[in-house]
Order: C-alpha cells, then sequence, then structure tokens
C-alpha cells in the first residue's frame, strides 16, 4: 500500500523533472474563510428549518384536533427542551433569511471584493443575533 501511495505522490514539474506532490493540508491546519462557514450553516440550517417545521406543524394539528391533544403539544413546547427547540428554529430562520438575502446580493454580481465579502458575511452574522435576541425579548417580555 505503502508504494502505491508514494508513486502517486511523485508528479512533474514544467520542465520535465521528477518532483513530490505537496500533501493536501487538513481544515485543521487552516482558518476557515466567513464564506465557507456561511455556506455551510446555511445548508444546515435549511435542514434545521424542515425539521423544525414538523414541530409547529404537530402544534397546529393539535390546535385543530383536541383541546387535549394541543394542551399536551404546549405543554411540550412550553417545556426547557421544547424552547430550546423553538429557539434553535428561530435562529435558522432568521439566519436561512439574511444568509439568503446575502447570496441574492452576490447573484447580481456585487460584493466579490475582499473586504466586502468578509464584511456582508459578518453582517449577516450579526443581524442574526440581533434579531434573534430581539424577536425572543419581545415574546419573552410582552407575555
Amino acid at each position: 500500500m505503502r508504494d502505491v501511495r508514494d508513486a502517486l505522490m511523485v508528479a512533474r514539474n514544467s520542465d520535465g523533472k521528477l518532483v513530490r506532490r505537496p500533501l493536501s493540508p487538513h481544515l485543521q491546519v487552516h482558518r476557515w474563510p466567513i464564506s465557507m462557514a456561511l455556506s455551510i450553516c446555511h445548508r444546515i440550517s435549511g435542514v434545521a428549518l424542515g425539521v423544525g417545521t414538523l414541530l409547529l406543524t404537530w402544534w397546529l394539528a393539535a390546535a385543530a384536533t383536541s383541546s387535549e391533544g394541543f394542551a399536551h403539544a404546549q405543554a411540550f413546547i412550553g417545556s426547557p427542551f421544547g424552547l430550546l427547540l423553538l429557539f434553535g428554529w428561530s435562529l435558522a430562520l432568521i439566519f436561512h433569511f439574511f444568509s439568503g438575502l446575502r447570496h441574492l446580493w452576490m447573484d447580481s454580481g456585487r460584493g466579490f471584493e475582499p473586504g466586502a465579502y468578509d464584511r456582508s458575511g459578518w453582517a449577516v452574522i450579526g443581524a442574526t443575533v440581533a434579531l434573534t435576541v430581539l424577536v425572543w425579548a419581545i415574546g419573552l417580555l410582552g407575555s
């Protein structure tokens, strides 16, 4: 096995001389660019929205069927674990919204300059945190 791997590491440069190819760096070695992290999180938040929507669908269906079913669903969603799930769902929804707006902005051909690229990524994170805190503050203090 070692001989095969060593043979694959050999290549020729533009002068035709044999050289060893460099090993691929691992993800742990390099710092993730903000856009790479946001892209991965955008996909994860999309999946989280699908799963979290099942919870909200159960809550609505329980409200439409019986008062006992609704009381059971309401008790679960009002529990600490249910509130944590609801918080995660709202965070994913708000992040996915702002990240989607960033994607639309970049689809128009703007925002690819190095400074704008990073600033828009950090703006998505800042707007997500600010709006999530605001929504939960209004929701908890208003009740």
